[in-house]
């Protein structure tokens, strides 16, 4: 093991001195900054294309990020909504496209619209369309310096109370992957549910310690994220040169097929078309921060839900007031309020064993408040792209909205 960490830090740095010391994991600077989106963003590129009316949002979060927000409200015959708003929030490396990427029949965002929900679909910080701040460049190693905790206190607030005060009702949540963990996150604390009806998490991340990719593993146990770090490097880019090589040099290391790279990440996804994989890969898998690959990384090593560890007694105790970072308590979430949770026999993040003990910590929810669907086939990224998802996952999340 010890020769693998030296070889993969090893590459770590040769990628980062080749993309000459920038702030970005990238060979050059991030140029992606206020764009536009009402010119090319997710409306006119996703939506408005296959027919539906789309809308641009813009929502500042308390922190000075500008968020983008789309929001559908009509189904394809034109017919205006006339149920509650749905708030979808994507995970890791994605943005809104999650959503969107499948045809109008197999994708959430086009189903629930056509079902007469009034949907909007948001794109959380460092995205391709949430790259603003009111004082912030993403050039500057300031702008990247949050994790999800971040995303679970600000972030998500944001756009709940955005979309609360635009419709004057309730929200029905959904959310895959990190998208659960923000939601969790904020329901144990007892955040944004007043404005909320219940949430659908899907392939849930709480307890991380049972996680078996073996990338994700790897990156966590190297300490991957803490070295690029140390040597600048705020903003992770998964399409980015450096990073690339980065994952080739990993694959080379254990001796991994990089062609079959989704499967070691997220696990063997079953019913994917290969084709509308192609086009999501081809609009870009999202930047995050450093920060948060760090935080992500600390809860697979230790298995704790915690807050971010500044790594000495005393830099948390400045943080928190004592020296190591506070724990969530999932136990805490109201057990009036209704949750929807799915997740995969074959998914690597969200593993069998850690939704387990996440289902542990809801053993006294309300049982006529909690459904638990278990899909023994499905994968990390099914729960969004399978070619069946709409029969197998959709249709009773609609029918789990309806009676709440």
């Amino acid at each position: 093991m010890a020769n693998t960490v030296v070889s993969l830090v090893s590459i770590a740095l040769l990628c980062i001195t080749t993309a000459q010391g920038r702030t970005n994991f990238h060979g050059t600077p991030s140029s992606v900054t206020d764009h536009d989106f009402h010119i090319d963003g997710i409306c006119q590129t996703a939506v408005e294309t296959k027919g539906y009316q789309c809308e641009e949002h813009k929502v500042e979060t308390d922190d000075g990020y500008i968020l983008s927000l789309q929001r559908l409200p009509a189904g394809r015959s034109g017919q205006k909504a006339d149920k509650p708003p749905v708030l979808l929030q994507h995970g890791l490396f994605c943005d809104a496209l999650t959503w969107l990427i499948n045809p109008p029949d197999e994708a959430l965002g086009f189903i629930l619209a056509d079902n007469g929900y009034d949907v909007w679909i948001s794109n959380t910080r460092g995205t391709k369309y949430s790259r603003s701040h009111k004082s912030l460049s993403p050039n500057d190693a300031a702008f990247w310096n949050w994790s999800w905790d971040e995303l679970a206190s600000y972030d998500l607030p944001a756009l709940v109370k955005y979309v609360h005060n635009n419709t004057a009702q309730k929200i029905h949540y959904v959310g895959h992957s990190l998208g659960t963990l923000m939601a969790f996150t904020a329901f144990s604390r007892g955040q944004v549910l007043d404005r909320l009806r219940s949430a659908a998490l899907l392939s849930p991340i709480a307890h991380m310690s049972e996680v078996n990719s073996p990338i994700a593993r790897i990156f966590a146990d190297t300490f991957l994220a803490e070295h690029l770090n140390l040597i600048g490097i705020r903003e992770f880019i998964p399409n980015g040169e450096g990073s690339t090589r980065l994952v080739e040099g990993i694959c080379k290391t254990l001796s991994i097929d990089c062609s079959k790279l989704l499967a070691y990440f997220t696990g063997p996804n079953c019913c994917l078309n290969s084709t509308l994989l192609n086009s999501l890969l081809d609009h870009g898998l999202q930047s995050t921060s450093t920060k948060n690959l760090i935080h992500l990384s600390q809860m697979i090593r230790t298995g704790n839900i915690a807050k971010y560890d500044y790594g000495n007694f005393l830099r948390n105790g400045q943080r928190y007031g004592k020296p190591f970072p506070p724990s969530y308590d999932f136990t805490a979430i109201p057990k009036e309020f209704p949750l929807f949770v799915s997740y995969g026999g074959l998914d690597m993040l969200s593993e069998v064993n850690g939704v387990k003990l996440l289902l542990n910590d809801l053993k006294t929810h309300d049982a006529n408040n909690l459904v638990v669907l278990f899909r023994k086939e499905y994968a990390h990224v099914d729960f969004f792209m399978a070619t069946n998802v709409k029969q197998v996952l959709y249709d009773p999340i609609i029918s789990f909205f309806q009676v709440n």
